[in-house]
This record gives C-alpha cells, sequence and structure tokens, in this order.
C-alpha cells in the first residue's frame, strides 16, 4: 500500500470534497478517485465512502479504517523520520507551519531555529490547522503554529502575532469597480471568512473560492480579477504592474497561533521556539 492513498484517504475524511481534497493536495480529481479506489481495492475491495448529491460521507468501513489510517501514517512518519541521517544531532524537532505561512516565513524561522538549536534537527510538514492539531496530540508532530486552535484538552496554544492579508485587483482600485463575477473568494481560516463575510458582503457568495494565499495569486495571475493575498504577495503582484492595490477594501489580519501538546507547554525547547516565531512575525 502506497502512502499517498492513505494521505489521500485521511484528507477526505476532513474536507468530504473530492473537489476540495483535489485542490489541497494539488492533484486531479481523476487522480483522487483512482487513489481511492486502488484503497478500496487493497482492503478487499470495501467500499470507504458513499458520495451522493448531499456530498461525501464515510461508511461504516470508512469509519472504522479511519483510525488504523491515522496510525499507519504516524508509524511510516516516524520510520521515514528515524532513517533519515540527522548526523550528530542531539534532538529531533518534527515541526507543521501552516500553509499559508511556509513560503514567506519557513526560510527565516528555521534559520533562526538553527541558529538557537544547532544540535537539533527538524523534520518540517506544511498544513492544514485541524491535521497539525490532530497530529501534535497523536505524537506525530512535536509544535506547530497555525491558523485555527483547535479545543482538545490535551493542547496548548499561544498567540505569537498575526499576518495582513490586502485585496488587489487587476480591473480596479476601488470597491465599487469589482465585477462579482470575478472575484475569488479566500477560506484561509474560518476567522479570515469570517471577517470577511462581516465587513465585505457583497463579495462573499463568489463563485470560486481556495484556501491558499498562493493559490488565489495563481488564479489571478491566470485569469485576473480580484482576491485576498497576503500583504507580501500583494506588494509583489503590484510591483508587477499589472494589479492594484483595491484602496477602500479593508486589510483583514489573521491571527497566528504556537501549538504544542500540553505536557510541553512549559518545556525550554518549546518556550525557545514559540519566541522565535513570535519574535520574526513582530518584525513584518
Amino acid at each position: 500500500m502506497q502512502i499517498e492513498f492513505l494521505e489521500t484517504f485521511l484528507d477526505l475524511v476532513e474536507t468530504r470534497s473530492f473537489n476540495r481534497t483535489a485542490e489541497r493536495m494539488g492533484l486531479t480529481q481523476s487522480t483522487v478517485s483512482g487513489r481511492v479506489s486502488a484503497l478500496e481495492q487493497a482492503l478487499g475491495g470495501v467500499r470507504l465512502f458513499r458520495r451522493s448529491r448531499a456530498g461525501t460521507e464515510l461508511t461504516t468501513e470508512g469509519l472504522k479504517f479511519e483510525t488504523h489510517a491515522r496510525n499507519l501514517r504516524r508509524e511510516w512518519t516516524e520510520a521515514r523520520r528515524r532513517m533519515t541521517p540527522t548526523g550528530e544531532a542531539a534532538l529531533s524537532v518534527k515541526l507543521g507551519i501552516q500553509n499559508d505561512l511556509a513560503a514567506r516565513h519557513i526560510g527565516d524561522w528555521v534559520a533562526d531555529f538553527r541558529r538557537a538549536l544547532p544540535q537539533t534537527s527538524f523534520y518540517i510538514e506544511p498544513d492544514y490547522s485541524a491535521q497539525m492539531c490532530a497530529d501534535l496530540v497523536t505524537g506525530v508532530q512535536d509544535f506547530a503554529v497555525l491558523f485555527s486552535p483547535k479545543p482538545h484538552p490535551d493542547l496548548h496554544f499561544a498567540t505569537v502575532g498575526e499576518v495582513r492579508y490586502r485585496m488587489v485587483s487587476s480591473d480596479a482600485d476601488r470597491r465599487e469597480g469589482l465585477v462579482a463575477d470575478r472575484y475569488i473568494f479566500a477560506h484561509f481560516s474560518p476567522a479570515f471568512e469570517a471577517a470577511h463575510r462581516a465587513q465585505l458582503p457583497e463579495l462573499s457568495g463568489a463563485a470560486l473560492s481556495v484556501g491558499q494565499s498562493a493559490s488565489v495569486a495563481a488564479l489571478l495571475g491566470a485569469m485576473g480579477g480580484a482576491g485576498y493575498v497576503l500583504e507580501d504577495t500583494a506588494a509583489d503582484l503590484i510591483g508587477a504592474g499589472r494589479f492594484r492595490a483595491v484602496q477602500d477594501a479593508p486589510v483583514l489580519s489573521q491571527p497566528v497561533y504556537a501549538a504544542m501538546h500540553l505536557r510541553n507547554r512549559t518545556a525550554p525547547l518549546h518556550r525557545r521556539l514559540t519566541a522565535i516565531v513570535s519574535r520574526n512575525l513582530a518584525r513584518r
């Protein structure tokens, strides 16, 4: 069985949408369907999902397999980590970073981590908040930086700063000039969605919606239109000359949290990692 099959299955458990999972994993919908079919065959021909007009739901067999799938992935991740050469590292830390933060922040953060902890090796996995919280509970990850804390009695969260999103457009520099059909709605997190719907209700029913700043930027580059992207990305798009800032669109802020298992909330290592992330976000 290929680990990709398990990853696809577990993402579908979260999204309950073949289209959404395809988008999140950078695959075609047919590839997602093929992986699920191959997994079902490997399990003896059972059905794991039931698809209908109401959506995608786990079958009884799918519900039974979910726990096994998470355990298999955890064991695989741990085995791969242990087989990876780490030189003379005294410690090994498994980090999760929110997808939207990885491209812009991972280099600075990890450089500071390694300067502060030179005898530590790092395994880094960009991911989404819900999965990182689950991985912290099960021990697959040691520390995570995420957008949406998922309350759990075994998890501890600390606010470390925020990132800001700005609206850019290829069509107009005022909201009144925007065309709803050319607007890309961004669902970066539940908190971001709520703020967007409250402040820009006229644009909250867009037909096209994605969950990453990089995806919004890619769609804007291909099709034009308007949408929210990370502040640094907005500056790049505006600097390239094709896009303009939408002057009367509010800047929307997204809180960022450090997350860890409750038992690590006072551990020197985790407090150090939290301080480094907080310091880097404050410099932005």
